[in-house]
């Protein structure tokens, strides 16, 4: 990694921590762009060169999950296996986003922050609507097919990080990952192959 991708990552988790900080300090509505600059040292226009509002600093990951199903490619031509291919996509970015992002800080807000589940909830409606539309496009799956498709990956990455966030506030030890793939069990348990 250069210099200059270094600074570009230092920065991005600068102003993620930053962000994080004052919102559990002050709260969502009470946390401005302008706070979060000062508190990195930098300009607020340097701070929307990096995010495009507050809440996309807090959850940067919502994001590179929408750019990656977007653009992934799927082997198969079958509603399930289509499926199975973006659940997979989605199972990386969840361990990536455990890994590399301050998952536990964020899973607490989503619980005690009720704006933040609006936030996330804004979110998710690009998610389906991106994901359905790039599926339509590519012309494999139908309208309904494809909005039902990524309702299914949208819920499956929703059910297993609030499912994290309850157990983390409530102080019970788990595994994001394996919420994940425990949601995707269950999935396929209420859908059996005939």
């Amino acid at each position: 990694m250069g210099i200059r991708e270094e600074h570009r990552v230092r920065m991005l988790q600068d102003i993620q921590r930053a962000a994080l900080d004052l919102v559990e300090e002050q709260g969502l509505e009470a946390t401005t762009v302008g706070d979060i600059a000062a508190r990195v040292g930098v300009s607020e226009r340097t701070v929307f060169r990096y995010y495009p509002s507050k809440e996309h600093a807090l959850m940067p990951g919502q994001q590179g999950l929408i750019d990656a199903l977007v653009s992934s490619e799927s082997a198969h031509h079958t509603p399930s296996g289509i499926l199975e291919d973006l659940l997979a996509v989605c199972r990386e970015l969840f361990s990536h986003e455990v890994e590399q992002r301050d998952f536990r800080r964020i899973s607490r807000l989503l619980v005690q922050e009720p704006e933040m589940l609006r936030v996330v909830t804004r979110q998710e409606r690009s998610l389906v609507e991106a994901l359905s539309s790039a599926l339509v496009h590519r012309g494999v799956l139908g309208t309904l097919q494809s909005l039902l498709i990524a309702e299914i990956v949208t819920a499956c990455w929703r059910v297993a990080w609030q499912s994290f966030a309850r157990y983390e506030v409530d102080g019970m030890d788990s595994d994001p990952v394996s919420l994940f793939d425990q949601t995707v069990r269950e999935l396929g348990q209420l859908f059996p192959s005939t």
